[in-house]
């Protein structure tokens, strides 16, 4: 497995430097066009035509630092992430993260991935919601992380590259399409989050998990989720996936769940799978959502399912 490090700090200071004019060409040259493939797969030109359209400079600045504010106002973030000891943690676990499925002799079809750490928009609304940190790792080959660094996001930004890592490596051998199911985003997420901690500890559960009570998962996510498994459509999963506050922000209807609804359903469901099969992490992470939910259906209907036993 080769690893590409994309010291995001470096690049951000060599911007810096730069006139303003120069800025958002350099951003998307040395910052985006490592990521060219992922963005291929997504259909999100590099370089719009004519100038100005949609591209991935547009969509970078929805959530990420805009390559017009790196500037000396930056700094301060940008040495947050800027010691060799903290790329060298990042780099050590998605390595340890792919060689934990090549260890249980899981040959890995992509074995090449580039992977960074951004710095967050500070305007983002869906930033803020997730707690100041975030990440995108569905295309294999390509990870990228994003946080606003404060004490809290900066000691869980390895758990966000390990959750990454397991979306990379299981849609190495799941076909994704556009008729994805809720079913298979809420496998796949509670996965992703169930392999962080196993990496990194319990610890470092995400927000997006460790939000929701035990009484709001029974009682109201859970008989929510459970009927609408099978839907399709953008539309229809994100305000079931993430919840509704954040279905507001991207203009969708709300479903009358709270924030990370399928995350949290997610990861108590395949806590509950790995206890009850006795699979590693690694050998469910290449399961078929209807494979997990076939020895899983006790857990939607037993209150007493609480805890992930």
């Amino acid at each position: 497995m080769k690893i590409t490090t994309l010291r995001s700090d470096k690049v951000y200071r060599r911007i810096m430097q730069l006139p303003q004019n120069e800025k958002r060409e350099a951003y998307r040259e040395q910052m985006l066009a490592p990521f060219k493939g992922k963005w291929e797969i997504q259909q999100i030109p590099f370089r719009s035509d004519p100038p100005g359209g949609f591209d991935v400079l547009m969509l970078n600045d929805l959530m990420y630092l805009p390559a017009n504010e790196i500037d000396e106002s930056a700094l301060a973030q940008v040495n947050e992430i800027s010691s060799d000891e903290f790329w060298a943690a990042c780099e050590k676990v998605v390595s340890d993260s792919f060689s934990s499925f090549e260890q249980q002799g899981i040959a890995l079809p992509v074995q090449k991935v580039v992977f960074t750490v951004l710095l967050g928009n500070a305007s983002s609304e869906l930033l803020r919601i997730n707690e100041g940190y975030s990440g995108d790792g569905g295309i294999p080959g390509h990870i990228l992380t994003v946080l606003t660094p404060n004490a809290y996001t900066l000691p869980r930004i390895t758990a966000a590259l390990a959750h990454e890592c397991n979306h990379n490596v299981r849609y190495q051998f799941i076909r994704w399409d556009m008729n994805v199911t809720l079913a298979e985003l809420i496998v796949s997420e509670g996965l992703a989050e169930n392999f962080a901690v196993s990496r990194c500890g319990e610890e470092r559960l995400g927000p997006w998990v460790s939000k929701t009570d035990m009484q709001t998962l029974n009682r109201i996510i859970k008989p929510m989720l459970k009927p609408s498994l099978h839907i399709q459509g953008w539309d229809n999963i994100a305000p079931r996936l993430y919840g509704d506050e954040i279905a507001a922000l991207q203009g969708m209807s709300p479903a009358g769940l709270p924030y990370g609804a399928g995350y949290a359903c997610g990861y108590h469901l395949i806590r509950h799978y790995l206890r009850k099969t006795g699979d590693s992490i690694e050998q469910a992470t290449l399961k078929s959502a209807d494979e997990i939910l076939r020895a899983t259906e006790d857990y939607w209907h037993a209150e007493s399912v609480v805890d992930g036993t």
